[in-house]
């Protein structure tokens, strides 16, 4: 099989997933870029991907566009925001695979801890803004570097225990909103260019479709069965990130 033809099949497996994570299954999302890195460079997966998060964005943002929680978006878009920033500034000096090991190790752990209390029924946590504000800042950073700014997102926001539709549509909508602002760093990185997103136009349509499945999955899974697929993803993408970070 032609390289180019293999690009378009790893790109499209990656687009699809990640319009399944904008459709409310978050997690699958952060699967795309390593998967189209089995056939180009990291660096150049996440520029390509970049411009697909963005259009199926635009779909979840209109579907969800009444379920959400005001108070995780008033604290995460602008502790995102400055991750995006941090981001920017360290690009020189830092590696994707630290930051894969870093994010699989926090969703790992956090996995971890859920089973160890699976037997108890915590109360839901709140939003609250000392917390909101360091993981969202970690999701803006992790974002910025990998697309992998879902881990952060679901430690903080899972122990709310929110309604699956407010659920997914918050995270529907930080999201958008993050990866709408990392097209100023990757501009001006050069990462966004014709050939770039020349690939990401045709990928667009499964990523479309994506969507569409995730949001139709989200409507039917009973509320329990919903979250427990979340964290089966968690664990699945953590286990990836450290297995990548690893060299596996």
């Amino acid at each position: 099989m032609p390289d180019s033809a293999l690009l378009y099949l790893a790109g499209s497996i990656a687009a699809f997933l990640v319009g399944l994570s904008k459709g409310g299954l978050g997690l699958l999302g952060a699967l795309g870029v390593p998967i189209l890195a089995l056939v180009i460079s990291p660096v150049r997966a996440a520029a390509v991907l970049l411009p697909v998060y963005v259009v199926s964005d635009m779909i979840g943002l209109w579907m969800y566009r009444r379920d959400f929680s005001r108070e995780n978006l008033r604290l995460l878009i602008p502790a995102g925001t400055a991750g995006i920033a941090i981001g920017w500034a360290t690009a020189s000096y830092v590696s994707d695979r630290g930051v894969g090991l870093f994010v699989g190790l926090i969703g790992l752990g956090f996995c971890a801890n859920t089973w160890r209390l699976r037997r108890r029924v915590p109360a839901p946590h709140r939003a609250d803004p000392v917390r909101g504000i360091f993981w969202g800042t970690i999701m803006g950073f992790t974002s910025f570097v990998s697309h992998s700014g879902a881990p952060p997102f679901q430690v903080f926001v899972i122990p709310q225990r929110l309604p699956k539709m407010t659920y997914a549509g918050t995270s529907t909508i930080v999201f958008a909103v993050i990866n709408a602002l990392k097209l100023i760093p990757y501009a001006a990185l050069g990462q966004l260019s014709a050939g770039n997103l020349r690939i990401a136009a045709v990928l667009a349509l499964p990523a479309l479709v994506g969507t569409q499945i995730g949001i139709g999955l989200v409507r039917v899974l009973p509320q329990e069965r919903y979250y427990l697929v979340v964290m089966m993803l968690l664990l699945i993408v953590s286990v990836r990130l450290i297995a990548k970070a690893a060299g596996l």
